[in-house]
């Protein structure tokens, strides 16, 4: 009797991992069913689509039409509960308000829950991580001055942040406007950035200060 072939390598070793993960497995079943509805999201706003882009869940989208985002390959944003043992609290929220304000990530960017709000400018580089729950924002959002906030409530001071190459920010940070992150830095969780951060430095802590450099 004739033994059937077996399974390519590639997909016998699919089912064994969903085997022992089935949370991932699922988790890929509902990112490839959403795929059709996340590239039309992403057309409707205005945003290329990326080579290898993984979206576990929809992320809300905020462009102004005459504001620009701009993301690399290999993407992955987690939106979805199940994505991520940390659980992010809310979908990814990418927002660029503003008459040409821009939002500009590099290729294999990776995001859980998080938020990035552009008034100005949030420029991320390549090989950046952020942890589940963070917020990186260049704006105030409110003015600080009381007569300010009755006249403009919503036009508080911006200024550009900028995200090195192969940056990680752990979970529940705060990354707040003005702000330069050094390439290869790592951001301990819980933290609020107010300085620049040098490169290929650990900084945690509100607010965030050096507490050695990143072992080689």
């Amino acid at each position: 009797m004739t033994q059937p072939d077996p399974l390519p390598r590639g997909c016998s070793e699919i089912l064994r991992q969903s085997a022992r993960t089935p949370w991932l497995a699922r988790n890929e079943l509902v990112r490839y069913a959403a795929l059709p509805f996340a590239r039309l999201l992403f057309a409707w706003c205005g945003v290329r689509w990326g080579r290898g882009w993984a979206l576990y869940g929809l992320p809300l989208i905020q462009r102004h039409r005459l504001g620009t985002i701009t993301i690399g390959d290999h993407l992955s944003l987690r939106s979805t509960r199940g994505s991520n043992p940390l659980s992010p609290a809310h979908a990814v929220v990418l927002s660029v308000r503003r008459v040409g304000a821009k939002l500009i990530i590099g290729s294999h960017f990776g995001m859980t829950g998080g938020v990035l709000v552009a008034d100005t400018a949030i420029t991320i580089g390549d090989h950046v991580l952020i942890g589940a729950n963070c917020t990186v924002t260049d704006t105030d959002f409110h003015p600080l001055d009381a007569r300010l906030r009755r006249s403009d409530p919503a036009h508080g001071e911006s200024a550009p942040v900028t995200i090195e190459d192969d940056v990680f920010i752990g979970m529940n940070c705060l990354i707040l406007k003005g702000v330069r992150i050094g390439a290869g830095s790592v951001i301990g969780a819980g933290s609020v950035v107010a300085r620049d951060v040098p490169p290929g430095v650990v900084v945690a802590g509100n607010p965030a200060r050096v507490l050695r450099k990143v072992s080689g």
